[in-house]
């Protein structure tokens, strides 16, 4: 079962446990150590993270309505310090989804960015107060759908017109077919293009997989296999035509969080969640268990820290977040 631990250098985990990092304290203790959520020190440091400095001070600046900044400059306008960005960073820091603050933000997305009429969400609201029909991003209706399942919204009717608007609109293009000419895929070739976005692709099973295995429709079940059968046929992050060649540089350095974009550990990450195990990920594994030092610690490769309210770790230093997900992504492919 710690098979895993064998392809570390050191197991720095007493560092993962420090209090001067709540949210990585509760993962680790959750996610490498197995304790249940009931757990009293598990529910002692669930409470810890809203005191937490990052968080504290991301809550600080939201305005009572639940958005930050201005309301109509949730996405493009004030990256990545706008109501969005934030709402994915508490997510990804385990915010209480039932402090009132988390729950105005979450009324707040799906009053301003989702189109009502599809489910997906818009970088801008339309004239109407409602996300923009023809403003609809994958990538971000995706993190929203994620965040919003996180902080205990599935079983909301929003929630659920936005997984479909995922299930029934998400492409796996490889440079063979191409998207119709017409809604949505007409808007961004970036995005839709001959060859889907990966980023976009990674973000779809981020948020699928987030649920719970049994309340899975067909629908959900087969976008995942079409989005996994991508990244594998991809070694993740290849060229699928050319499987010597990385796809993108940037995406073979290790950041977090990464927002709208992605890395080879955000692709082990979604695929180890799913219980993917299969031999077109080792590569993506080697290059992990490569980066790590003699300590078994990572370092923070890129960082969006100077565009953020606050700062999350330090750009070329050890990271906990970096080290605590490669420890997931061992132990669930390795165990």
């Amino acid at each position: 079962m710690l098979n895993w631990i064998l392809k570390l250098n050191s197991y720095p985990l007493e560092w993962l446990l420090e209090d001067n990092n709540p949210s990585v304290k509760y993962y680790t203790l959750i996610d490498l150590l197995d304790k249940p959520i009931d757990d009293s020190e598990v529910i002692q440091v669930k409470k810890n993270i809203m005191k937490n400095e990052i968080v504290s001070k991301i809550l600080s600046k939201q305005n009572p309505k639940g958005y930050w900044f201005k309301p109509e400059d949730f996405y493009i306008r004030t990256k990545y310090k706008g109501t969005v960005w934030n709402f994915i960073i508490l997510a990804e820091l385990g915010a209480d989804a039932k402090d009132k603050r988390i729950r105005k933000t979450c009324e707040f997305i799906l009053k301003n960015s989702q189109d009502p009429e599809s489910g997906g969400f818009a970088y801008l609201s339309s004239k109407k107060g409602r996300g923009d029909h023809n403003k609809i991003l994958p990538c971000l209706t995706s993190n929203m759908i994620w965040c919003l399942i996180r902080f205990g919204y599935f079983e909301d009717p929003r929630v659920q017109n936005g997984i479909n608007w995922i299930t029934k609109y998400q492409r796996f293009d490889d440079s063979e077919t191409k998207p119709p000419n017409e809604w949505p895929y007409n808007k961004y070739e970036k995005c839709w293009g001959k060859h889907t976005c990966t980023m976009c692709i990674v973000k779809t099973l981020k948020a699928l997989s987030e649920i719970p295995k049994d309340k899975r429709t067909l629908d959900v079940k087969n976008t995942i296999q079409n989005g996994k059968d991508f990244l594998l046929n991809h070694h993740l992050y290849k060229r699928s035509h050319n499987l010597d060649k990385t796809a993108k540089s940037d995406w073979t350095k290790l950041g977090f969080p990464i927002m709208w974009q992605t890395d080879v550990l955000d692709m082990l990450l979604v695929l180890t969640s799913l219980g993917i195990k299969d031999k077109r990920m080792q590569e993506g594994l080697d290059l992990i268990i490569s980066k790590q030092d003699e300590n078994g610690k990572w370092t923070l490769e890129k960082t969006f820290n100077d565009r953020t309210i606050a700062k999350i770790e330090r750009k070329g230093q050890p990271s906990k977040w970096i080290t605590l997900n490669s420890f997931r992504v061992l132990k669930r492919f390795y165990s």
